[in-house]
């Protein structure tokens, strides 16, 4: 009898939404960018916003930048897969590419708030995989806010402020993970991908493989 070894090459699956959502300075996008460098078959989701370019940030590849009123237009013809308000600016997440990536067997990452998850779940559902990062405490969330060097006092302060609304979400969330440790948050990350990248429901090509396994028995 000719044995047969499974694979992730020999089965076709559904790509997921996987999310990633913290409150500001919890090392979310840290994590994102490991998380892209050192993995295969996942992209960053590049989301659309309304808020001004920061220093050494690309158009098209960080963020796309646009207007308010071309924000507004997106959100008319039903472009965007998701959007919410964010101290005062607009973020939201271009619907058509996600979707080809999802068709294509490839993982889309996305970095965003408990609204936009929110949104994703509503309308996405089987497909979504939510991981909330907590920082370790109080005054290392601080530290970590000051320490970025992007903002003044009163932003730090309100970012502050709007973290515990943030972090109020935690529950809406399939996984936790408390960011004390760069690397050891970054394994536990990679782990849960590859948990729900097996999971059965997802595996699209895994009946039609046990089926042709059985008739050769």
């Amino acid at each position: 009898m000719n044995k047969n070894y499974i694979t992730s090459k020999d089965i076709e699956r559904r790509g997921l939404m996987f999310v990633l959502s913290s409150p500001s300075g919890a090392g979310k996008t840290s994590l994102a960018k490991k998380l892209i460098d050192e993995e295969q078959n996942i992209s960053m989701s590049v989301s659309m916003t309304t808020r001004k370019a920061r220093k050494g940030e690309q158009n098209g590849k960080d963020y796309i930048f646009v207007t308010t009123e071309e924000f507004k237009q997106s959100i008319e013809k039903n472009e965007l897969l998701e959007w919410a308000e964010v101290f005062g600016n607009h973020y939201g997440t271009p619907k058509t590419e996600v979707e080809n990536q999802l068709k294509e067997g490839r993982d889309v990452l996305f970095d965003i708030d408990w609204q936009g998850t929110q949104q994703l779940h509503e309308k996405v559902g089987q497909d979504l995989v939510r991981v909330f990062i907590l920082p370790p405490s109080v005054p290392v969330l601080e530290d970590r806010l000051k320490g970025r060097g992007q903002d003044d006092e009163k932003v730090v302060k309100a970012r502050m402020k709007q973290a515990a609304n943030q972090i109020s979400h935690w529950a809406e969330y399939d996984y936790v993970i408390i960011n004390d440790n760069l690397e050891e948050s970054l394994s536990e990350l990679k782990s849960i991908l590859h948990a729900e990248r097996l999971k059965r429901e997802r595996r699209i090509g895994l009946s039609s493989f046990v089926r042709n396994m059985i008739q050769k028995m």
